[in-house]
């Protein structure tokens, strides 16, 4: 394996740095970009939508953890070589009441508690539809996706909260619409039209799949459901044409610390080395029966992709040694980089007949956020682009991008240390493009120097020269999660 301007290991990042890019941001903007180094590309056009938590308190109350943060979208549209900006929080009905009321109203599945402590949290089941994961914008509707409850529909042009949105009526009130839909760029059931899957999971002492996918102007064509048994903690999955492919972490819930409200739902999750983590293969025609297939114990929250040969699977997964929670920090600005394990890429090779698996390590540097050309998943790829640590061991925040070529292990890397802080990898093709990572790479990184996050633009295909152009914002934006690039939509603010 050969890296290409791999970065100095000698340079670190400063914490300081780092947990200054978890400040909330209150103030909602809409201006053209006008600080620009370099050049936006003649032939980028469309619009790049950004979630992730906007405010890390309310009234002045710290979050205990980012991810119970209120989503706030972030959109910066591209034509013609400029630039807009705007960025909106979504109008969630908890996020407006806890506004009027100046302080939580809710507990927070990652640990946030209500003030009053454990007597004023026990026994309040209550959810917070905090909209923070990720955004999409298909059939024609811009959709606030949090996994644990229905989609927000926005407006997007004004990115205004047009309210919950249930898909014509395909989900019911409270139903799981998960954060992390997948593209089909080619599917049988819309005419080799781009297909959405996407799937909600019924949870409990076993636990109900159900899968969803849609015609690009956004109607349910297809519709199946698994059972599956034991708690399922699924936030990701992948496809391929044939099956949606998920992994059962081995987790078991702990209740008691939730009900005696002095832990957040997520701080009650207990991983078990001792038991396999477990791949279920669901077959896409709803009809054929689910596979079981028993892999390494690992946890999981994100997918890159899978892919068919030969009668076998291969699953690009991001892995963890075990759940990477805080390990007894009293927050998250707390946190021991050092005592939390890092993400690392592993290719499962899942043998349907056999009913076997085997695992090989493909990244070791601690990595997430993984991301490849829209038009290879589900399919076999070579070129994967990811968020991973400046130091080539050990855990730390993401510094850089990472560009691993699959065929013949070569890596690439682009780092923003030691001041620069990475956000999630966006490819977003050429227009008319021929190979397969001819396009741009999308970041919205911190610069903790200035204070400011920015949007660097990269050659795809030659991400070691650097940003070809960096969108300077006037303010930051909170580390964010997930986001799209929509090529056919652009606004203008």
């Amino acid at each position: 394996m050969q890296t290409v301007s791999s970065p100095s290991s000698s340079v670190n990042f400063d914490m300081d740095d780092w947990r200054s890019g978890y400040r909330s941001q209150p103030n909602e903007y809409a201006y053209e970009i006008d600080d620009i180094d370099g050049t936006i590309p003649a032939d980028l056009e469309g619009t790049l939508f950004r979630n992730g938590p906007g405010l890390l308190d309310i009234g002045g109350y710290p979050v205990h953890h980012p991810f119970d943060g209120d989503g706030m979208i972030t959109a910066i549209s591209i034509r013609n070589g400029k630039a807009q900006f705007r960025n909106r929080f979504i109008r969630t009905e908890g996020y407006v009441k806890e506004q009027a009321a100046g302080k939580p109203l809710y507990r927070g599945v990652f640990g946030t508690q209500k003030p009053g402590g454990p007597l004023a949290n026990a026994f309040d089941f209550r959810l917070k539809n905090i909209a923070n994961t990720n955004v999409i914008y298909w059939g024609n509707k811009l959709l606030a996706l949090w996994e644990a409850a229905e989609p927000h529909r926005l407006e997007p042009h004004t990115l205004e909260t047009l309210g919950l949105d249930y898909l014509d009526g395909v989900l019911k009130p409270g139903d799981a619409f998960s954060a992390h839909p997948r593209i089909d760029p080619s599917c049988d059931r819309t005419n080799q039209q781009p297909c959405l899957v996407n799937f909600g999971v019924k949870t409990g002492l076993s636990s109900t799949i159900i899968l969803y996918e849609f015609d690009p102007k956004g109607r349910l064509v297809h519709t199946y459901r698994h059972n599956i048994p034991g708690f399922a903690f699924l936030h990701d999955f992948a496809i391929t044409p044939n099956y949606c492919i998920f992994f059962q972490n081995p987790v078991s819930f702990n209740p008691l610390p939730y009900l005696a409200g002095t832990k957040g739902a997520a701080e009650c999750i207990q991983f078990n080395d001792k038991q396999p983590t477990r791949a279920f293969i669901i077959p896409r025609d709803g009809t054929s029966p689910m596979h079981t297939i028993d892999v390494q114990p690992c946890f999981v929250f994100h997918h890159a992709n899978a892919f068919e040969v030969d009668g076998k699977l291969y699953l690009d997964s991001v892995c963890y040694q075990e759940f990477p929670d805080l390990k007894g920090a009293e927050n998250y600005l707390e946190a021991d980089f050092s005592r939390i394990p890092e993400g690392q890429l592993w290719r499962f090779e899942l043998d349907l007949t056999a009913n076997t698996s085997q695992a090989q390590c493909l990244i070791e540097r601690g990595c997430e956020f993984p991301d490849l050309n829209p038009n290879h998943v589900g399919h076999p790829y070579r070129y994967l682009y990811i968020g991973v640590a400046h130091r080539p061991q050990g855990n730390a925040p993401l510094q850089a991008i990472l560009k691993r070529d699959l065929t013949t292990g070569q890596e690439e890397i682009w780092s923003f240390a030691p001041r620069g802080f990475a956000g999630e990898p966006i490819f977003v093709p050429r227009p008319d493009a021929m190979a397969e990572d001819d396009g741009w790479i999308l970041n919205l990184f911190y610069n903790a120097e200035r204070r400011c996050s920015e949007l660097a633009i990269l050659d795809a295909q030659k991400i070691t020269q650097g940003p070809i152009a960096t969108l300077k914002l006037p303010h930051h934006v909170p580390y964010g999660l997930h986001g799209d690039f929509t090529q056919n939509l652009t606004v203008d603010f």
